[in-house]
């Protein structure tokens, strides 16, 4: 893309979230989400004020290292969510293996051990309902690459509390059968490829309250 091209499609992403106000992002994903999350969350400033969760699929098994892989690429504090936490506005927070990971209304995580959701601990859809719960319209939700169809209620969810959501565009992603099914479920404010949704990402935390 020529830079007069992608400066217009970037104004036409301001355009899209002018008059909206971001206090968390969630983002999830599944097959390909590591390789699609190291191109995206380096997008992230050093000021960046919102609170990030991310949450991908894990084996149960072992522990989780992405707060390890992830703390040394970004200018933002990283770590893994711990059960009563408080959320604090500016940093990256991911679920780790073997449990749930909710957002409760006063701000703070939970983890439970309650059945897997779509053959999945942690689940999308339980931390993306609960983060829709707690933020309504200031949550941004994104879903990228994977191979079930985890997710689809969540972004739903946040639609239904007049958050915002973006789906990576199914012909850009690794594996489509999770932007699919988000798609199919409800229609999500936008459908980017990866590159835009690099673009936008800074972008969530423009407008003041």
């Amino acid at each position: 893309m020529t830079s007069a091209v992608v400066h217009a499609a970037d104004d036409a992403l301001r355009a899209v979230l002018r008059g909206r106000h971001f206090e968390a992002v969630v983002i999830g994903g599944s097959a390909g989400a590591v390789d699609a999350l190291v191109a995206l969350l380096p997008a992230l400033p050093a000021r960046f004020r919102l609170a990030v969760f991310c949450i991908l699929h894990l084996p149960g098994d072992r522990e989780s290292r992405l707060a390890e892989l992830f703390d040394e690429r970004l200018p933002l504090p990283v770590k893994e969510a711990v059960d009563k936490e408080e959320i604090v506005p500016g940093t990256v927070y991911f679920a780790g293996a073997g449990y749930h990971l909710s957002v409760e209304s006063d701000r703070t995580f939970s983890l439970s051990c309650e059945p897997p959701v779509h053959f999945a601990r942690p689940a999308i859809d339980v931390l993306m309902e609960s983060s829709a719960d707690a933020y309504g319209p200031g949550l941004a939700g994104i879903l990228l690459t994977g191979a079930n169809h985890d997710g689809a209620d969540g972004m739903a969810r946040i639609r239904a509390r007049g958050g915002f959501t973006i789906v990576q565009d199914p012909a850009d992603a690794q594996v489509p059968t999770m932007p699919v099914s988000a798609i199919h479920r409800s229609k999500p404010n936008l459908i980017l490829p990866l590159a835009r949704i690099h673009a936008l990402l800074p972008m969530l935390e423009m407008n003041e309250p």
